[in-house]
């Protein structure tokens, strides 16, 4: 589990079995196993390099993040080491697994802050989006500002601190960005979901004389 508070800036970039991650000084010395939010994707380290380390990436997270592009050309990528116990949780919840992709569609550089406005690509992760909810934008921890199009577009405002140590001062128009909504949304819809086949959203008997003679009960 992570923050989406952004503790560097790395460069990630290809090798023959994944991709090679630099920029970890900041939160060294790290371990074999440990998770890293890379650009909000929760990599495992399987090799370390000095403040660098190496990762497996799979077939589903190359497709569902951008990756793979950023890899091809050596980008740049927020980084978060995982959350302790003992950690403030000073953004929410975020689990490093990415639901899909958006589109940088504005960047609007206002007085105190920027309004970046992003559309996905899947609609159908648009039912999640509120105005004041956190999405996980890119591994940082966001809030909507306005919602558009029934959530299909959204926009976030940023502060010049967030905007000055995070990747998003590279960010430009059509760029792809790496999304993961609310994880209490998703828990909350599947929930309040009610299944026929599930005996423990069928309604409680009403207890008669006649269904205590059903059961047994003479």
């Amino acid at each position: 589990m992570f923050t989406g508070l952004i503790q560097a800036i790395g460069r990630i970039k290809k090798n023959n079995l994944g991709v090679v991650v630099d920029g970890c000084g900041s939160f060294a010395p790290l371990k074999l196993g440990d998770s890293i939010s890379v650009d909000g994707v929760c990599l495992t380290v399987s090799e370390l390099i000095n403040d660098s380390f190496t990762a497996n990436i799979s077939e589903e997270t190359l497709k569902r993040t951008n990756l793979a592009k950023k890899a091809h050309g050596n980008g740049y990528v927020n980084l978060e080491p995982a959350l302790r116990l003992s950690d403030r949780l000073g953004g929410h919840i975020v689990s490093g697994h990415i639901d899909g992709l958006g589109e940088v569609v504005s960047i609007e550089n206002l007085k105190n802050s920027w309004n970046l406005r992003v559309s996905w690509d899947d609609i159908n992760y648009c039912r999640y989006m509120c105005d004041k909810a956190s999405i996980s934008l890119n591994g940082i921890s966001l809030t909507i500002a306005e919602i558009y199009v029934d959530g299909c577009e959204f926009s976030v405002a940023v502060i010049p601190h967030t905007w000055s140590n995070t990747c998003l001062k590279f960010l430009k128009i059509g760029e792809k960005v790496n999304l993961e909504v609310d994880l209490m949304a998703k828990y909350a819809e599947k929930l309040l979901k009610v299944n026929n086949n599930d005996s423990f959203s069928k309604p409680s008997p009403i207890i008669s004389s006649q269904w205590l003679n059903e059961q047994g009960w003479n």
